[in-house]
């Protein structure tokens, strides 16, 4: 296949531009100076005393009694691995949207049987549905992975209630793609059987992008011992006797983007769980109200993002144009809709990370001057 791209050289000439897109978002200027520091080795003592406050420190922050890895990686890696650590065969995957879609076809990938709850873009997935077709089945479902926070439609999904209904089904579990939620939208994990819940530096944590970051409880790990085969590099066996024995990572990390999390998670610490879920919410409830009156929110009512809002182009503006002329006069970016499935139907705003309703009214603000609202 012939290259249908050339080097475009980097220049790091480049305006700034505040980040209103569902990832990478803002990140503080004291988070960023953090990955300045020299440079040092991922088997000193250091590296132990790095490793292990950012870990003890998420675990505290998400309120779990569960254990915590944290890898160089994309959130993407918790896709594959936890797929390869706990199914044997059969997979079950509410798809709603792009990313919960993009979900099941990794797993078929790997080689398993994948069922999918299919649901038009837009809509939720529901418990009950879930319970229908765990009672239902003629097959043993190993695993239900379900996206929490389907981005590419604005959909929040009540995983609650799912991981209540497969808490049930003791021989299935439950798997949960936060990724762009997590750290900006409360969950009590070890309340509703989540057996596994990851998500990425980039997207509610306000980091910089390179950590995978999983949650993962007593019976998943046991889970993969009994198995032949897992994961090697996200396999949880690997991943936490390493941290057991060790207080590191079984393989050189991304030591620059650990420092920077280590700073950011003391400031999430500061602030405390329920303060910024409540933030949030009130993020949330501006744009939604600013969408009702210029445009339509086109997630199903009740199940709205609390970090992403998903509006519909009811107006029918130029959102390509929009978002061209409000990044070049106003230095801020947000983003179309998800792929040509949506592409000028919508459009997304990411309210998430330390983002205010201040900050986002400056936003809207110059959407409204753009699109002559």
């Amino acid at each position: 296949m012939a290259p249908v791209t050339k080097k475009q050289e980097y220049t790091g000439d480049y305006p700034e531009k505040t980040l209103y897109i569902p990832g990478p978002t803002e990140v503080r200027d004291a988070v960023i100076q953090e990955m300045a520091q020299p440079m040092f080795g991922h088997r000193m003592d250091r590296m132990t005393d790095l490793y292990t406050t950012i870990v003890e420190d998420t675990k505290e922050f998400l309120g779990t009694d569960n254990e915590v890895i944290i890898l160089t990686g994309s959130g993407t890696e918790f896709w594959e691995s936890s797929t390869l650590n706990l199914v044997d065969e059969n997979i079950l995957v509410p798809t709603c949207g792009s990313f919960s879609e993009r979900h099941a076809n990794v797993a078929e990938r790997l080689g398993k049987d994948v069922d999918r709850l299919e649901y038009e873009w837009g809509e939720a997935v529901k418990p009950a549905d879930i319970r229908e077709e765990l009672e239902t089945s003629d097959k043993h479902y190993d695993v239900v992975a379900c996206v929490m926070n389907e981005s590419s439609t604005g959909v929040r999904n009540p995983v609650e209630e799912i991981g209540d209904v497969v808490d049930e089904y003791p021989d299935t579990y439950f798997v949960v793609d936060a990724v762009s939620c997590l750290g900006g939208d409360y969950v009590d994990i070890d309340e509703h059987g989540i057996d596994v819940i990851f998500a990425s530096s980039q997207k509610a944590f306000a980091m910089p992008p390179g950590l995978a970051i999983c949650v993962v409880n007593d019976e998943s790990y046991e889970r993969e011992l009994e198995k032949d085969e897992a994961s090697w590099y996200g396999g949880f066996q690997r991943c936490l006797d390493y941290y057991d024995r060790k207080g590191q990572t079984h393989s050189t990390p991304a030591i620059p983007i650990m420092l920077a999390y280590r700073k950011q998670m003391k400031h999430m610490l500061e602030e405390g769980h329920e303060a910024r879920d409540q933030r949030h919410r009130e993020m949330m409830a501006y744009v939604h109200e600013w969408a009702d009156e210029h445009f339509a929110m086109f997630p199903e009512e009740g199940y709205e993002s609390q970090t992403v809002a998903c509006i519909e182009n009811t107006q029918g503006i130029d959102v390509a144009a929009t978002i061209e002329q409000v990044s070049e006069k106003h230095d801020m970016v947000f983003s179309n809709g998800y792929g040509s499935q949506l592409g000028e139907e919508t459009f997304r705003i990411g309210h998430m990370g330390e983002h205010t309703v201040e900050s986002i009214q400056a936003l809207t603000d110059a959407i409204e001057d753009a699109a002559d609202l």
